[in-house]
């Protein structure tokens, strides 16, 4: 076992891995305990995901980050949790909006994360008309069932599974794990992967708009889970998904934003919180609604 620590002191901004890891960003990390989604904060739970046929584990304890993995994870721990961002700067620059400051100063040191991009691309099919919790139930689930069991510490995990993998599912027998109408989304974007017709990685070096559009091709992705795994797995920072919170926030706080359509309102809402990083502010936005909501 390979082990180490970063000292939560070294990150512009802090780190709470909590709320990094349990706010609607990602679906691909699973908590110690079985609570991910379903519980406040425990603090030394550790917090575990596979990249790459590797587990990684990790967990803050009052001065810094612990992580373990079956192979020397630091970079890769540092790029999952984003912890090389300058958060500070972040949110130092954003626009003096209030509602985006009280989100800001209510979330301190939540991070963007950085998962992979095809058990992203996934995991937001499945999100539609879902809440956060049974997103996660539904893609560990998927893991379970079709990923690669690996051994780690005593203990088996699942990786979340390869297109390949993924793509010799039925729509029956995904729609007997929960999925419903979801089902043919799944099966069908985890075979255009698996056959090389496209994949969400190749999404990355394209231009912002231009990005979202080359993965609105994948069956079941309409503009905002595109937005959602362009923001969550593939660095375009400027991303605002449009999700049922952020129109509401639109409504409220932004109603001149609301230009009638996807396009319009994406551009108008992202140049209102800040353009480059608007996504982050969008994720402080949606999370800091969502539990105020009591979701």
């Amino acid at each position: 076992m390979e082990t180490g620590t970063i000292p939560l002191g070294s990150l512009s901004g802090g780190l709470d891995l909590y709320r990094t890891l349990e706010s609607g960003q990602s679906y691909l990390w699973r908590r110690g305990d079985g609570e991910m989604y379903q519980s406040e904060p425990d603090p030394g739970t550790w917090y575990y995901t596979v990249v790459d046929g590797d587990v990684i584990r990790a967990r803050t304890l009052e001065d810094r980050l612990e992580w373990q993995s079956s192979t020397d994870a630091e970079e890769q721990v540092r790029r999952l949790l984003r912890l090389d961002d300058d958060l500070e700067e972040i949110v130092a620059t954003a626009p003096d909006d209030p509602l985006l400051r009280e989100a800001y100063d209510a979330h301190h040191g939540m991070r963007l994360v950085a998962d992979p991009p095809f058990g992203t691309l996934i995991s937001f099919i499945c999100s539609a008309q879902m809440r956060v919790s049974r997103i996660h139930s539904m893609v560990s689930t998927l893991a379970r069932e079709y990923g690669t069991p690996l051994e780690f510490d005593g203990e088996t995990y699942h990786a979340f599974p390869t297109p390949e993998q993924l793509a010799t599912a039925t729509e029956d027998e995904l729609r007997e794990l929960g999925l419903g109408y979801r089902a043919p989304y799944v099966v069908r974007t985890a075979e255009m992967v698996a056959n090389g017709e496209a994949h969400p990685a190749d999404a990355r070096d394209l231009e912002y708009e231009d990005a979202r559009e080359y993965l609105c091709q994948f069956v079941g992705v309409g503009d905002k889970v595109a937005d959602c795994v362009l923001l969550f797995a593939l660095d375009f920072d400027e991303a605002v998904p449009l999700d049922t919170w952020i129109k509401s926030a639109i409504e409220e706080y932004y109603p001149d934003c609301d230009g009638g359509s996807y396009a319009t309102t994406s551009r108008a809402i992202r140049d209102r919180l800040g353009s480059e990083y608007a996504g982050y502010a969008q994720t402080y936005i949606f999370h800091h609604l969502r539990t105020g909501s009591g979701e």
